[in-house]
């Protein structure tokens, strides 16, 4: 079995963090006798159009090349142009240029794509443009079947603005994944019907993510009390502008300390709070993907607060080292921390009943065995061994 792979979530240098869902599958799907090829989707500005960005401020400080290869994995680029009008047209005219994007990208290395003998195309993400329409355009070309697995925020807040064209996208793929059912019934509620649909979560490195020694780590980080941590982006989507209220509430009822793990474009305004506040967290920026564990480790309870979260992979992360979990009732988050931790409903007073989980947590915490055995179910193994079914399935439906 050959497969084309076409993500919108990819690593680059400077951010080699950024899908490692996407490398850590594909790492596993090795060991299922499946060859691949994968192709990240990138914009290529004109020197206008870098001219223009520089100017409104909206520069990118994405460097690409022809490839990068991260674990052993190689990511190609492909590529479609931007032009000043393109961006112009984009921002101040509201122009929609996501078909056009996706046709340049299906018809730029085609012949490659004919002469590769693909059996199946499998797109991950549905962004812009979505890979979902670059892979129908392909699956129409080379007469071959199209699986799409979304993600999160493809469906929670693009698939809103564009519904037609994802459900055209979503309906006519030989199988969608989901890594939550939550995901699923918000693509339903945009009108997808569902009917090729499965649900399969994202996974874990059980032999990366596992307990280690959490006093001589909390030493080495000179942390002397109970610790509450958060790994991820600073920014919104994870209600990082409420942490500094979080933390204050639940330093007013116990001694703790905070650590948070991750960067993003709050993270001064998180610490200022902080700072203000006098609260005690210790921030460490964005970390190596294979240093998470360690940050884990140090913690007796993570939080994920998230206003909205595709799956949340963090949460069985933590949990393979043993590490319950207090997070929102947002997206697919529920789902994830399971009977591993504490999930508070959306609404009022949210941050006071939020800390008061923690709290709750920190005073009766979960057996770090169990925790561990509940995640070793999410392992890449198991995962990509249920996509590799899903693939037979997409091509044995052609056949018949």
């Amino acid at each position: 079995m050959k497969i084309l792979v076409i993500t919108n979530l990819f690593p680059y240098p400077g951010n080699e963090t950024r899908g490692n869902f996407i490398t850590n599958r594909l790492k596993a799907l090795k060991k299922f006798n499946v060859d691949f090829n994968v192709f990240g989707t990138i914009s290529q500005d004109s020197l206008f159009a870098k001219v223009f960005r520089k100017i409104t401020g909206s520069a990118r400080q994405e460097k690409y090349g022809d490839y990068y290869e991260i674990d052993g994995i190689r990511y190609n680029y492909l590529s479609f142009d931007r032009r000043l009008y393109d961006i112009f047209s984009e921002y101040v005219l509201k122009k929609d240029y996501t078909l056009e994007y996706a046709e340049e990208l299906a018809n730029k290395k085609y012949k490659s794509f004919v002469q590769e003998k693909y059996d199946l195309i499998h797109a991950h993400g549905m962004y812009t443009p979505p890979a979902g329409l670059v892979a129908r355009l392909l699956s129409e070309k080379l007469n071959i079947p199209y699986v799409v697995t979304c993600h999160g925020s493809d469906i929670n807040l693009a698939m809103p603005k564009a519904a037609e064209l994802y459900n055209d996208v979503l309906e006519n793929a030989g199988k969608v994944i989901f890594v939550s059912n939550a995901l699923l019934n918000k693509a339903k509620s945009l009108g997808y019907s569902g009917s090729n649909s499965v649900v399969i979560p994202n996974g874990i490195e059980p032999d990366l993510f596992k307990p280690l020694d959490k006093e001589k780590i909390k030493r080495e980080l000179e942390l002397n009390k109970k610790v509450v941590g958060f790994v991820g982006g600073l920014k919104p989507i994870k209600r990082a502008d409420k942490f500094s209220e979080i933390f204050e509430n639940i330093s007013s009822k116990q001694e703790v300390e905070f650590l948070v793990v991750g960067d993003g474009e709050l993270r001064k305004k998180v610490e200022k709070e902080c700072e203000q506040k006098n609260l005690n967290v210790k921030f460490v920026g964005r970390v190596p993907n294979d240093e998470v564990p360690y940050y884990m480790n140090a913690m007796d309870v993570m939080i994920l607060p998230s206003r909205n979260e595709g799956f949340g992979s963090v949460i069985i992360e933590a949990q393979a080292c043993g590490v319950p979990v207090v997070g929102s009732s947002n997206g697919g988050i529920p789902e994830v921390i399971g009977d591993g931790g504490i999930v508070v409903e959306e609404g009022e007073d949210f941050e006071k009943r939020f800390a008061e989980a923690v709290v709750e947590m920190l005073k009766k915490p979960i057996d770090s065995g169990y925790l561990r055995k509940r995640a070793l179910g999410f392992s890449w193994k198991n995962i990509v061994k249920r996509e590799v079914a899903v693939y037979e399935e997409a091509l044995k439906e052609v056949r018949i």
